[in-house]
């Protein structure tokens, strides 16, 4: 049932001149965005669980983080699950994805890939608060 309900959608999309119109222009300029872009993978991920959300960063050359919590993850159907020693990242579909992540601080983008299956990454990719506020201020300190 819900693929047809996707399927209606796209047909509905796609079937109106106006709407395919404005869907080719966002397609275009998300594919020009990911040319530009680093390709990363979630296991080149450092992780900061701080509780509720989860967020994975991953260091830009200007010193500043390219990140991506668990409200973004899940809405892009992904389910995070968590123990003592791995977080693991599932998909709800059955294809690789990927998206294209912007810095805060300059036009540099990454591409960052999602495993088609679960992934798991070890909890010594996490980046413990006192680190990361260290980062921070040390990176707020060079402007």
């Amino acid at each position: 049932m819900r693929s047809f309900l996707e399927i209606h959608r796209a047909w509905e999309l796609l079937g109106n001149i106006q709407s395919r119109g404005v869907y080719d222009t966002k397609l275009q300029a998300l594919i020009q965005d990911a040319i530009g872009a680093e390709d990363v993978t979630f296991e080149d991920l450092t992780i900061k669980d701080a509780g509720d959300v989860v967020e994975f960063l991953y260091q830009n050359r200007c010193s500043d983080y390219y990140s991506i919590d668990s409200l973004e993850l899940s809405e892009m159907r992904f389910v995070l699950s968590r123990d003592r020693s791995t977080i693991s990242l599932q998909s709800q579909n059955a294809l690789p994805a990927s998206v294209v992540l912007p810095c805060g601080s300059c036009s540099l983008k990454i591409r960052l890939f999602f495993n088609a299956a679960n992934t798991t990454l070890q909890r010594d990719h996490l980046l413990d608060l006192e680190s990361f506020l260290l980062v921070c201020i040390l990176f707020l300190g060079s402007y």
